[in-house]
């Protein structure tokens, strides 16, 4: 069995690098996610004791303090870093520009959702999951789909 440093890449893309004992997650290491995230954690025996989530744009969650996109503020970490855009120029991601969403798809946040075959491929159209009951209806409800982007109406001149 695997034992000492190393890196071990899963069939899904993430990829842990640390120490290793008896073929388990054991010490330090980290998930390094496809998508940029990652989650940096002390391993006991395949186990997380304590560890932090970071996000691809290098936010970091901390489960007591998290303020960011509750119901008191709205705004993306990219707005808390650089502020916001001048007035009439939304930001409706914290990419931005967004990705552009294929049509009759969603985003989802970590890809795009085509809700007639119920895949969900990362951005670059490699497949992530398929999506469950619930998902599926999360999905429909919130996230921003490939049509609701309108074009502005510029008078001729």
């Amino acid at each position: 069995r695997m034992e000492g440093f190393g890196c071990y890449a899963l069939p899904t893309g993430t990829e842990y690098r640390g120490s290793l004992w008896d073929g388990m997650f054991h010490g330090p290491g980290e998930l390094l996610l496809p998508s940029g995230g990652g989650y940096r954690a002390l391993w006991v025996r395949g186990v997380p004791t304590q560890g932090k989530f970071t996000f691809a744009d290098g936010l970091e969650y901390d489960e007591e303090k998290w303020h960011y996109c509750d119901g008191y503020d709205r705004r993306f970490y990219t707005e808390i870093c650089s502020g916001f855009k001048p007035p009439g120029i939304p930001q409706l991601t914290n990419l931005d520009p967004p990705k552009i969403i294929p049509e009759g798809c969603y985003d989802c946040g970590d890809g795009f959702y085509n809700p007639k075959t119920r895949v969900v491929v990362d951005y670059k159209h490699k497949f992530l999951r398929n999506a469950d009951n619930d998902e599926h209806e999360w999905i429909l409800r919130t996230c921003r789909k490939a049509w609701d982007i309108t074009t502005e109406h510029k008078p001729k001149p």
